[in-house]
Order: structure tokens, then C-alpha cells, then sequence
């Protein structure tokens, strides 16, 4: 079974940047994807960004995060980041990372998240 690890979270002011780091106990199939989801208080869970290990095809959700935040990945240390800027309170969040066996598949491994608070 694949582990996934979160790491990065925090607490920082509205404007301010924010790089969270997944990394994956293994990568066992080539056409594998990890993405990133967000919970906040309340809300059901959403997804944010995702990207595939081979190749590197990504994409974003239609929300407010396209254009501040970024997805991208390091095959060699099997961790995908999530660059976050100009944060804004209603980002506040605990984060996900999740994997999945192909762009079309459902995912099925999930880390244990990491908190993002945002002040204003």
C-alpha cells in the first residue's frame, strides 16, 4: 500500500506564500497521478490541483486557486509539491495529497493532511 506524506502547512498572513511537499512511499505505476485537496471548517473536501507522474499533464480546479497556485513534482525524490501565493483567509484549509492509478481513475490513497490558516 502506498503512503503519502503531507508537509509545509501552517499558519501565515493574507498575501504571504506557502510550498507543500507529498511524498510517496512509492511510485508503482507509471501512468499514476497525485493530486491535492482542500477541507475547510464546514465544507465538504474539494478538489484543488493534480498531476501526472509521467509526462507531468495537470490541471486545476475552475476556482479562485488557478493562477496562485501551482502543481508540480520531482520523480526523483517521489514528492509532488503545491506552491501557494498571495493566500487569502478563505484558503485556509487542511490540505490532501492523494493517489491514483491513472488521469481518469478514481483516487485511492490519501495522506493524513496538513493545516493551512491564513490570517487577514
Amino acid at each position: 500500500q502506498v503512503q503519502l506524506a503531507e508537509s509545509g502547512g501552517g499558519l501565515v498572513q493574507a498575501g504571504d506564500s506557502l510550498r507543500l511537499a507529498c511524498t510517496a512511499s512509492e511510485r508503482t505505476y507509471s501512468n499514476s497521478v497525485m493530486g491535492w485537496f482542500r477541507q475547510a471548517p464546514g465544507k465538504e473536501r474539494e478538489f484543488v490541483a493534480q498531476i501526472q507522474w509521467i509526462g507531468g499533464r495537470t490541471s486545476y480546479s475552475d476556482s479562485s486557486v488557478q493562477g496562485r497556485f501551482t502543481i508540480s513534482k520531482d520523480n526523483a525524490r517521489n514528492t509532488v509539491y503545491l506552491q501557494m501565493s498571495d493566500l487569502k483567509p478563505e484558503d485556509t484549509a487542511v490540505y490532501y495529497c492523494a493517489g491514483k492509478r491513472g488521469w481518469a481513475a478514481e483516487y485511492f490513497t490519501w495522506g493524513q493532511g496538513t493545516q493551512v490558516t491564513v490570517s487577514s
